[in-house]
């Protein structure tokens, strides 16, 4: 029976890009913890470690090419999906993990503490009390654009080149005719996830004044 790093190892080979061994190893280590968290506190409705796989370590790796800022909010971060994944390969961006459930965010702070993983902060608070200002937002948390960018645009509001990056599963055509007049989507992009078998799509959003 194949190891933990030897799955996520078979998969990382299909990604457009080479991750080095030591980041395979911390992804290793971020599923075992959670694993060991989830049996205690819950973190995640998903169980089986294959599916933690699939669906927290490729699906955020898989969007990994198109992630742009250097200071960057993962928004409603649950165990840290898809901002640890991230942080672990891109060591030289800083990355804000926001969620609610203080046991989700002990979790990541823990993890990030005994792993060193120094480019990530973690913040226990909702999305409309955090004040800090970042490149892009990035998110997978959200019921619909509409939401992310209502409660979100106070992160990027004096940015010009502030994004929102959304990721979604089928393409949102209901929700994009639902979004305000002045946000503009400008990138689309159907994602292809190693090892799962469903549609991904990442789209860019734009406060419109803020490009112009």
């Amino acid at each position: 029976m194949a190891s933990i790093e030897e799955k996520i190892s078979k998969l990382c080979v299909q990604l457009p890009f080479d991750i080095e061994p030591s980041k395979i190893k911390l992804l290793v280590q971020y599923i075992h913890q959670l694993m060991r968290w989830n049996k205690a506190y819950n973190l995640t409705a998903i169980r089986d470690v294959d599916k933690m796989i699939t669906h927290h370590i490729m699906d955020s790796l898989a969007v990994a090419p198109f992630i742009q800022g250097e200071y960057i909010a993962d928004i409603g971060t649950g165990a840290g999906i898809p901002g640890i994944p991230l942080a672990i390969l891109f060591p030289q961006k800083k990355f804000l993990l926001v969620d609610s459930n203080g046991k989700k965010t002990r979790f990541i702070q823990q993890f990030c503490y005994e792993f060193q993983i120094k480019n990530v902060e973690v913040s226990h608070a909702r999305v409309e009390d955090v004040e800090k200002k970042v490149d892009s937002v990035v998110s997978r948390a959200f019921a619909s654009l509409l939401d992310m960018v209502q409660h979100c645009r106070h992160l990027i509001a004096d940015n010009p080149t502030g994004l929102f990056q959304a990721l979604k599963g089928k393409f949102p055509e209901q929700e994009i005719e639902q979004l305000p007049k002045d946000v503009e989507v400008v990138f689309s992009q159907e994602i292809t996830v190693p090892g799962l078998d469903a549609k991904r799509h990442l789209l860019n959003l734009v406060i419109k004044k803020l490009w112009q």
